[in-house]
Formats: C-alpha cells, sequence, structure tokens
C-alpha cells in the first residue's frame, strides 16, 4: 500500500522558515501576499489622507466660529469624528495642525481660482470680474480662520514661526496668480506694486467684512479701483509698447 508523502517531503525540510511553509503549504503564493499586503496598506493610506482632511477642515471652521481659544484638539477632534488620540497621532500639536490647515485650505483656494479663471469675461469688463472673484476668494469662512490665526500668532511665537512662512507662500502665489490673471508684466517694479495694493485692498474689504456685510460698499470700491487699475496697467502697456 503506497505510503501518503508527509509534510517535509511536500514543502521542504522542517528547517524551513516558516513563512515559506506558511505559503506553500496553505496554499498560497507569496506575490498574492505581497499584492494583498500593497492592497491594504494603499488602504491604510487612504484612510490616513482622509483622517487628516477631516482634521485640518474641523480646524477651519472651529476656528472660524469659536477662535482660537475655542478651536481646542478636542473640539476639532470631535468635529472631526475621531479620538483625540487619533487627532494627536496625525498632529502632535495644536500648531502643528492649524499650520497644515492653513497649507491645506491655501492650495484649495490656489486651485478654486484656477478653476473661476475659466469663466471670466475676455473684453473690457475682465479686470474688475477679476477682482470681485478674487473678493469672493478672501470673504470666506477660511479668511475668518486666517484672521485668528494672525491674532493668536501675535502672543504666540510659536505658531507665529509656523505660520509666517505659510503666509508668505500662499500671498506669493496668489500674487503669481494675478499677474497672470491680468495678463502683465511683473518684472516691472509699478506693475508689480499695483498688484501689491490690489491684493491689499481686497484683503481690507474683505476685514470690513466680518463684522457686517459690506457688500453694497465693497461692490462700488471694487468698479472704481478696477477703473483705476486699468488705467494704471493700459499706460504701462502702451509705455512699454513703445519702447
Amino acid at each position: 500500500m503506497a505510503r501518503e508523502p508527509g509534510v517535509e517531503e511536500v514543502c521542504g525540510p522542517t528547517h524551513k522558515k516558516a513563512s515559506t511553509l506558511a505559503f506553500f503549504c496553505s496554499g498560497f503564493h507569496p506575490a498574492l501576499v505581497s499584492e494583498s499586503s500593497s492592497a491594504t496598506g494603499r488602504q491604510e493610506q487612504e484612510r490616513s489622507r482622509v483622517t487628516r482632511q477631516r482634521l485640518m477642515e474641523a480646524a477651519i471652521s472651529a476656528l472660524s466660529e469659536l477662535g482660537w481659544a475655542g478651536a481646542t484638539m478636542t473640539v476639532i477632534a470631535e468635529r472631526a469624528g475621531v479620538s483625540r488620540g487619533a487627532c494627536q497621532h496625525h498632529f502632535p500639536t495644536r500648531s502643528d495642525l492649524v499650520a497644515a490647515a492653513v497649507e491645506y485650505v491655501g492650495s484649495q483656494q490656489v486651485e478654486e481660482v484656477i478653476r473661476r479663471a475659466e469663466q471670466l469675461p475676455a473684453d473690457e469688463r475682465r479686470t474688475e470680474a477679476i477682482l470681485h472673484m478674487l473678493a469672493g476668494i478672501y470673504i470666506s469662512p477660511v479668511f475668518t480662520a486666517a484672521v485668528q490665526l494672525w491674532v493668536a500668532a501675535v502672543a504666540d511665537a510659536e505658531l507665529r514661526a509656523q505660520l509666517a512662512p505659510l503666509e508668505a507662500r500662499v500671498g506669493r502665489e496668489f500674487h503669481r496668480l494675478t499677474v497672470k490673471l491680468l495678463d502683465v508684466d511683473d518684472k516691472d517694479p509699478e506693475v508689480r506694486e499695483l498688484i501689491q495694493a490690489t491684493l491689499d485692498l481686497i484683503r481690507g474689504l474683505a476685514l470690513a467684512n466680518l463684522l457686517r456685510d459690506d457688500s453694497a460698499r465693497r461692490k462700488k470700491v471694487l468698479h472704481r479701483w478696477a477703473l483705476t487699475l486699468e488705467d494704471a496697467l493700459g499706460a504701462r502697456r502702451s509705455r512699454k509698447a513703445g519702447d
């Protein structure tokens, strides 16, 4: 009567590693297990990304509604629907979280400008339309949250150190986009100052809107500035064309 083969004859000597026995004797192939591990890793990365995004969005909403003092890690975690421990796993300190949130929403705002730019008119209404679009981006809960952070950073050196370079980077990106939208030469010092004055004006109008609806006055101011800006930029274009 034929003897059935033992484990050693099928799977090799018993001194083989347990992982090898597990792969071959149980019917699994290492490549399949590797693919499964990769899929699991991708799922974990996606869960981590979603959790971070929820925390950053919760931080912005909490800052906008409750201010720096009220936007604690516990409150933010509750709004995001995660535990405080999970919150601190992704962001050890509140400063880390809000700095990441500023960078995240800054990139979102830039993407929003790019999307809206596709709908801008190409005629003489373009300059005023650009100003209203930029004002609409600034006048939002995100800007309110940013103001809360700026005020808190005045007395918090750690927060200030994290926010300052981020704000500078976001500011440069908005400056670059405005130059592109207006189709002007930023190498011209006068043009660069006009663009900066435009963005400063829009930020000022956004601040004025924090305490009350300032939309009627803002519309008039932006209309007047659009005429002034177009005259100034037009003069620079004509001068450059004549050089």
